[in-house]
């Protein structure tokens, strides 16, 4: 078989809700499509559902399947993209809790970006895993049961899991072979201990929400130049009503 098409034959399901981190949807599953793999989305509902970049709206993406109508019989792994909003709208969800647990009874490939292990720990999958995830719920994976690393990517067993966009590239390089069913090139000793937390928070949201705060200086001149016409043309109309009351009085006293 072409090594380019490890994933010929495989279905692979993308759960996602509206605020899904639009980089950890659309690279993962640009790389499975890539090695031949077919892949679903499966939402809380039909229709479309938005991504986010960061803190800011991202595309549109259409959802293949209502979780309420996907069953995890039907595939072959499970690709969870992370976001602030997305994981946490689907771990509020018994059916997405269940759907879950039903790829991991049966020891299917799951794989978690970023936010996504607070899927596992809703499903009370977390305990006794080793897993890494976005820095700032760090405490929510270890109170959960969970060994927490620092890590770009940590595989245990059948789970994959990514610490979010900033490692995409050492995901994707794990992804594929991961789906292939291959075995880990490394095994994460059981009796591990989980990193500490960081002792500062990550700049790239800080970042993103600085630049929606402080409209740009285009924005503001573009907004100061339309105060500007307003107040011009108000004066032409005031000048113009001026100009023309002597005319409308001339008009009065003659029909008069």
């Amino acid at each position: 078989m072409n090594i380019s098409k490890r994933l010929a034959g495989k279905r692979i399901a993308t759960l996602a809700a509206d605020g899904f981190e639009q980089a950890e949807f659309k690279t993962p599953v640009a790389a499975l499509a890539d090695a031949g793999a077919v892949v679903e989305v499966v939402s809380l509902r039909r229709g479309r559902i938005r991504g986010m970049h960061m803190h800011q709206p991202g595309d549109l993406v259409r959802v293949d399947k209502a979780i309420d109508e996907a069953r995890a019989e039907d595939y072959d792994g499970l690709l969870v993209p992370g976001g602030y909003i997305s994981p946490d709208s689907l771990r509020q969800s018994a059916q997405v809790r269940a759907f879950v647990r039903q790829f991991d009874t049966v020891g299917k490939p799951i794989a978690l970006l970023s936010q996504a292990p607070l899927i596992l720990v809703s499903a009370g999958l977390a305990p006794r895993r080793i897993l890494t995830s976005w820095p700032g719920i760090r405490d929510d994976v270890v109170n959960a049961g969970a060994t927490w690393l620092n890590q770009d990517v940590v595989r245990d067993a059948h789970v994959l899991s990514c610490r979010g966009a900033q490692d995409l590239t050492a995901f994707v390089q794990a992804l594929v072979p991961f789906f292939a069913g291959e075995p880990a090139s490394n095994v994460n000793a059981a009796e591990a201990q989980s990193d500490p937390a960081q002792d500062k928070p990550l700049e790239q949201p800080n970042q993103s929400l600085r630049w929606l705060a402080a409209p740009s200086f285009g924005t503001m001149l573009s907004l100061a130049l339309l105060g500007v016409g307003v107040v011009a043309a108000q004066r032409v109309r005031n000048k113009q009503a001026v100009a023309d009351a002597p005319a409308d009085d001339a008009s009065a006293r003659a029909r008069d």
